[in-house]
């Protein structure tokens, strides 16, 4: 998100809140780098480094409809994601090669991508300069504008477009008025949700994370975008059902959601599911956010952005970007950090405890600044398993893009796809690539790496602007994440986890929380 004033210290305890301003600023200390380590984001339209040769692109995308098909399968059922990429890494010897992405026939016209499955090839996919971005927030197919009130949302549109200033500057203004809500009314959704899963462990001998973090997410994001609580309103607690149903409709083209195939096949990735029976539960949702939204549809005017098309963006960014990005998130946190073991969860508990201590009890901007660890252990999430895998954009000329080992000619039109996991996993970039090593990013060598850890769109050291396509929320979604951990720790000394998968993300189950013994 843009730069933003943010007077919301607290302190451990709910009641005692201070109104006291301090800026809220990039997460991240500046980085000083040389030229040398200055990441090439965006690859020149040259014949490639003197010491990198030109090859063909690899690969190939089969017989009409055969190919596709075959593809799919693959990807969905005889290889899953990460294989499907890695095989053909192997086959191909290369990074770089031709693929078809889903779903294909019959719901995306044209299946055919140059896949970029490395650090140094992928970060292309954000030069808008380079590529263009309409119409492929969801890669290969772009789901029915009546999902969204017959809208062509933010997401969807190209910067070049002149919608896309106004809206994203709608959002950053949505981010600026919530400042005074985030904290209090994190810490207060949270810890009732913490409240409720000691109790259910007591009775059940274990706590389902994902379910009630989904209602928790949503109740956060009214209280703190809207001052609303859902619970006040018609919407009740149904929110995340509602969302869960119609964030279905957008995505089923590219999910597997575990049936035997011949069901799955021509239920979901075959045909688009008919908007009109999510209709119904879309009118509540967006009545809820036009009840809402009166100060930020206040802007919307000044914008010159009607309030329908305000609200119909308003419920996409906070239901489908930050609450979808929050389910798959936070569960794999849990994940990740109870894998972590009990000796990184005390390192966390101490520094979370001390620093907030040696704040007076309050827990501030400042004082999370202090919490090395824990901002690592964040970053380290992102990156290891960041909650947006793909990247799309459409070459808008003939590109030269280089991976580490050749440089590759691209065509102007041809779509380009990153499956960003193998980006941020890449073993020429991070040392135990495949490792999750929670320290990672803690000192003046660690923070050098961020501009490697990719999951917002672009890096970790950039900022969104009304001329790029990063996520206006990425300092407000590591910000959470930092509270998440913290919330976490300063009531726990470790935890264990039992873990499943599910649709998006992974299902989390608590089988222990040890309560705060320092």
């Amino acid at each position: 998100m843009a730069s933003i004033s943010t007077p919301f210290p607290i302190s451990l305890h709910p009641k005692t809140v201070r109104s006291k301003p301090l800026k809220f600023r990039v997460l991240t200390r500046p980085i000083k780098a040389s030229g040398s380590e200055t990441p090439d984001l965006t690859v020149a339209t040259r014949t490639g480094s003197k010491d990198l040769p030109i090859r063909n692109i690899p690969g190939n995308y089969g017989l009409p409809i055969v190919g596709p098909i075959k593809d799919r399968w693959d990807y969905f059922y005889d290889q899953g994601a990460e294989e499907f990429f890695k095989s053909r890494i192997r086959k191909y010897n290369s990074t770089v090669y031709r693929v078809n992405m889903p779903p294909g026939a019959f719901i995306a016209e044209n299946p055919q991508v140059v896949a970029l499955l490395d650090g140094k090839s992928f970060p292309v996919l954000f030069d808008v300069d380079k590529v263009e971005k309409k119409d492929l927030f969801t890669g290969t197919y772009m789901p029915s504008t009546e999902l969204t009130g017959g809208y062509r949302i933010l997401s969807y549109l190209d910067p070049s477009e002149p919608k896309h200033e106004k809206l994203k500057n709608l959002l950053f203004f949505l981010l600026k008025s919530s400042r005074n809500r985030i904290f209090p009314e994190f810490q207060a959704t949270y810890s009732e949700l913490f409240d409720s899963l000691e109790k259910e462990l007591s009775l059940k001998g274990k706590a389902d994370f994902g379910g009630s973090s989904d209602g928790t997410a949503f109740n956060f994001l009214a209280r703190a975008f809207y001052g609303t609580n859902p619970a006040d309103t018609k919407l009740k607690a149904d929110a995340p059902g509602l969302i869960t149903k119609w964030v279905l409709f957008n995505l089923h083209p590219l999910l597997s959601i575990g049936l035997p195939r011949v069901i799955e096949e021509p239920l979901i990735h075959t045909f688009s599911l008919p908007p009109a029976l999510v209709k119904s539960d879309y009118q509540r949702l967006y009545e809820f956010f036009l009840e809402s939204a009166g100060e930020i549809l206040v802007e919307a005017d000044k914008l010159g952005i009607s309030r329908e098309e305000a609200t119909h963006n308003l419920l996409f960014a906070t239901c489908f970007n930050t609450w979808g990005g929050m389910k798959i998130l936070f569960p794999n946190m849990v994940k990740r950090i109870g894998r972590a073991g009990h000796q990184v969860h005390n390192r966390l508990a101490e520094e979370i405890r001390s620093v907030i201590k040696s704040n007076g009890g309050e827990l501030t901007m400042g004082a999370i600044e202090k919490m090395e660890l824990t901002k690592s252990v964040v970053y380290e999430c992102l990156r290891f398993e960041p909650p947006v895998t793909a990247q799309y954009g459409r070459a808008k000329k003939d590109l030269v893009i280089e991976s580490h080992d050749a440089a590759f000619k691209v065509k102007a039109g041809e779509m380009l796809y990153g499956y960003q996991p193998l980006a941020t996993r890449d073993p020429k970039i991070f040392d135990r690539a495949d490792e999750f090593v929670p320290e990672r990013f803690v000192g003046e060598e660690g923070e050098k790496l961020l501009r490697h850890v990719l999951w917002s769109n672009g890096p970790e050291t950039e900022t969104p602007t009304v001329g790029n396509k990063q996520c206006a929320g990425k300092d407000f979604v590591v910000l959470v994440a930092r509270l998440f951990v913290i919330e976490i720790f300063r009531r726990y000394d470790s935890f264990d986890i039992e873990v499943g998968t599910s649709p998006l993300g992974s299902s989390v189950n608590f089988s222990s929380l040890r309560k705060a013994s320092f």
